[in-house]
């Protein structure tokens, strides 16, 4: 049963891998906040501060988790936020059709709005019952488990709401605009047109 969802290409390691690029930031719950921009309904920046995403509503869901390195994590459960949760809160203009996910230290990775919104998708900040660990993306982390791992970006501080497709930290280095690991979308020099913004 496990085999049948790996994509092509991925395997099941022993244990579970921790990658990440920088160093792990410091959580600092009296200045942090999650702030909405960009092309927001209103045309204004919405902000929660830690106490106030601390309280939003969460649910569970059991999500395989693919990384580009060719490891899949299968079966994690994770517990979070959807992003419709937060789309209440902080509407986007009927125009947008693409988000940027961005973290600490500038980190970003751009999804099609259809993947934000995909039933997977979750800000999560619990993993197996637990809060997530700090190397593991604590306090909140995206989970976009359909498309490669480097799209579900740790150490989460914000959402740009995007009329226009841009790319993100990855996406600028090289690899695939959209990151579909079922049909191996690991390198932007495999992009079909119309897969990325250029």
């Amino acid at each position: 049963m496990e085999e049948s969802r790996l994509p092509p290409g991925q395997y099941v390691p022993r244990g579970r891998p921790v990658i990440h690029y920088g160093r792990v930031p410091t959580f600092k719950p009296e200045t942090w906040d999650f702030r909405v921009f960009g092309a927001t309904a209103s045309g204004e920046e919405h902000a929660l501060r830690w106490p106030e995403f601390e309280r939003l509503p969460r649910i569970t869901r059991v999500e395989d988790f693919h990384c580009v390195t060719k490891f899949s994590l299968m079966a994690n459960e994770w517990r979070g936020v959807t992003p419709a949760t937060i789309m209440d809160i902080a509407p986007p203009d009927p125009g947008v059709r693409h988000v940027m996910i961005w973290a600490e230290y500038g980190y970003s990775a751009n999804l099609r709005m259809s993947d934000f919104t995909a039933p997977g998708t979750l800000f999560a900040l619990e993993l197996d019952e637990k809060p997530l660990s700090p190397e593991r993306g604590y306090p909140v982390r995206i989970v976009v488990p359909h498309l490669y791992a480097w799209k579900s970006v740790k150490w989460v501080r914000g959402i740009e709401y995007l009329l226009e497709d841009r790319r993100g930290f990855w996406e600028e280095r090289g690899y695939h605009n959209i990151a579909d690991p079922w049909r191996e979308q690991r390198y932007s020099y495999q992009e079909e047109p119309g897969e990325g913004p250029d």
